[in-house]
């Protein structure tokens, strides 16, 4: 085995990507303080497709040195957007026939495991705070909680490896990722 180039990975350029299918999801990014967090959002959103990025509240916003740091130019890449209030997002959303699940620890919450994506609907993920997670008001407007599986003493993952693993899954479980540009 050899490691690959970069010219072998058969990457797209920035004008592929903007014309490539996308996933149907959008990522809500619920008051979430670190820049780095922000910036390894917009490069996740990018290695996935996803349609776009809303950055809500606090949310810091490109363009912007420290997102820049890892989002290694996904910035350009990828759709995103402002607003002022999570819960105006997801209403907006919901109206124009998103369904939205919060990545959160609630009761009732949905094991992510168990989480069977309807191939006919668009996903709004939100992620929240890295102190307080998703906001209260963003829960109960959200049509499902999901709860990712976690097997040691923390209660809860970063907000950069939450947006990996859920895009991970849908990706696996939509056949999303056997798409080719």
């Amino acid at each position: 085995m050899r490691k690959l180039q970069n010219e072998e990975l058969g990457r797209l350029s920035v004008e592929d990507f903007r014309n490539s299918t996308k996933m149907p999801v959008c990522l809500i990014l619920d008051n979430v303080r670190s820049l780095n967090n922000v910036g390894s959002a917009f490069r996740t959103g990018d290695a996935f497709r996803v349609e776009k990025i809303i950055l809500a509240g606090i949310t810091g916003q490109p363009p912007h040195r420290e997102i820049q740091k890892t989002a290694l130019g996904a910035t350009d890449n990828v759709e995103w957007q402002y607003e002022k209030t999570t819960s105006g997002a997801i209403k907006r959303l919901k109206e124009e026939g998103w369904i939205v699940a919060s990545i959160e620890q609630v009761e009732g919450s949905e094991d992510l495991t168990q989480f069977e994506p309807n191939l006919d609907a668009k996903y709004c993920f939100v992620f929240g705070n890295e102190v307080f997670g998703v906001e209260e008001e963003a829960v109960s407007q959200s049509d499902l909680c999901l709860e990712i599986p976690q097997f040691g003493t923390k209660h809860s993952f970063n907000i950069s490896v939450s947006i990996g693993i859920v895009l991970w899954d849908y990706a696996v479980k939509t056949g999303f990722g056997q798409l080719k540009p």
